[in-house]
């Protein structure tokens, strides 16, 4: 894991680490980040390992590249589950019976638009 630190960047860093921490200063604060670093590796190493304990032997199985949520590609999730051809065709059923129409053909009745001049419907109870 390099973080995009090329042996350039690095040397800059060093360079401004000097200049900021002086040189009496700097073999402590590097003695520092170096326990640091081994601190944090120890502590993956032994997440790794508990994972490893308590998954058993399909931890090895696992393939963690295939994992990497930066191999995702959005559109290309979205173009391939619309053109899968294994999802059943939507079919539109009739309605059931005449109240299913009647009932409709009310709700439709009181959504139409407003004539010039005419008041929109009002409900007291309303908050």
């Amino acid at each position: 894991m390099s973080f995009g630190l090329s042996f350039d960047k690095l040397l800059v860093i060093g360079l401004i680490a000097v200049f900021l921490l002086g040189p009496e200063r700097l073999p402590y604060y590097a003695s520092q980040l170096a326990r640091l670093v081994r601190s944090l590796r120890d502590m993956a190493n032994g997440a790794k390992d508990r994972m490893r304990e308590e998954m058993g032997p399909d931890f090895d199985d696992i393939d963690w590249k295939k994992l990497d949520p930066r191999q995702y590609d959005p559109r290309r999730i979205i173009r391939d589950a619309l053109l899968d051809d294994d999802t059943p065709a939507v079919t539109v059923r009739p309605p059931r019976s005449t109240a299913y129409a009647e009932r409709q053909a009310a709700l439709a009745e009181r959504q139409r638009a407003l004539t010039a001049g005419e008041k929109a419907p009002f409900d007291n109870e309303a908050t």
